[in-house]
């Protein structure tokens, strides 16, 4: 069992592959943005790389241990401690029973992961244990985790030292700068050439006003072909606007003349056109950045991003494990 002393900035629990089964119900499939960093916690701690965990948001939680645990903590650096000693990351540590661990604010990045061996053990909603917190479902009551909480955890089997071989982990966060690997549709044909070069070009600063729902961006105006300014009415009167269609993840949604990144906790339909769709291959980008922060946009071909996302899945694997060196 874990009681949650300080929850952090919404701090959330989540699970791979997420609540999938749902979403024309108006249930996305949730679970973390970086699954690259999810999957290396788990397997560190000898959990299946699907296994229920924390999501850290900015600042991570103080949590104290009421039973003895292996944890793992990856990407962004929050200066995990516990009881006040400095523990590394991409490491598995064991933890003794009635020992507080503590992150503090990312000092690079935006989101850090937390694996417990055994996984944590709340009721699964509508197939997941994953947290949307926009209709309260899964995790502890639904939402982000709160002071007082108590959060079951299962049986521990890991072990301690094993860390992550450097050349799977992510790459260093130091930049403020970003290249985001777009795929070309559902809706391009809607952007003429001027539009799509506007779009690559360009440097689109991320606002605050983003969450796991969409990545609000600002930026130049791109401009439309005929078929967007000359349209029937049921497509809406914007040159954005079209009949109602779904989706996909990862979608950049025009809505009026702003992108917005569809992401994890995004709907699955709307009336505005998606131009672009960021790969799951680049979410982890997504995940670790920050309001402010630029993006610019790269334009790859599906192949190209499934190759990516077939790299990343090769590299979260017990073969990117060794046992730490003392």
């Amino acid at each position: 069992m874990l009681n949650v002393i300080e929850p952090g900035l919404e701090t959330s629990i989540q699970e791979l592959p997420g609540r999938v089964g749902y979403w024309e119900q108006g249930f996305p499939v949730s679970g973390p943005m970086d699954f690259w960093s999810f999957k290396l916690a788990n397997l560190l701690v000898g959990n299946a790389a699907e296994t229920a965990g924390f999501e850290c948001q900015l600042k991570g939680p103080k949590i104290k241990f009421e039973q003895p645990a292996v944890i793992a903590i990856t990407r962004c650096d929050m200066t995990p401690k516990i009881d006040g000693v400095s523990i590394p990351s991409w490491t598995s540590v064991a933890i003794k029973a009635g020992q507080t661990l503590e992150l503090g604010y990312a000092i690079n990045g935006l989101r850090a992961y937390i694996a417990i061996s055994g996984g944590i053990d709340t009721p699964p909603v509508l197939g997941s244990r994953a947290t949307f917190h926009m209709a309260g479902v899964g995790g502890v009551e639904g939402y982000a985790i709160k002071a007082d909480q108590k959060i079951p955890i299962g049986i521990s089997k890991g072990k301690a030292g094993i860390t992550v071989l450097q050349a799977s982990r992510l790459p260093d966060l130091n930049s403020k700068i970003w290249e985001i690997e777009a795929v070309p549709g559902p809706d391009d044909d809607w952007i003429d050439a001027e539009g799509h070069k506007i779009f690559l070009s360009s440097d689109w600063q991320l606002l605050a006003q983003s969450n796991r729902t969409g990545f609000r961006l600002e930026g130049p105006d791109v401009s439309f072909t005929e078929k967007a300014m000359n349209k029937r009415p049921e497509h809406g009167s914007d040159p954005s606007n079209i009949l109602d269609h779904g989706y996909p993840l990862g979608a950049v949604n025009l809505a009026g003349l702003t992108p917005i990144i569809l992401v994890n906790d995004s709907p699955s339909t709307g009336g505005f056109i998606n131009p672009y769709t960021v790969p799951s291959a680049a979410f982890w980008k997504l995940a670790q950045a920050r309001p402010n922060d630029t993006f610019r946009f790269k334009s790859i071909s599906v192949e190209k991003a499934q190759r990516r996302r077939q790299e990343i899945d090769d590299l979260c694997t017990t073969a990117s494990l060794i046992t730490a060196s003392i």
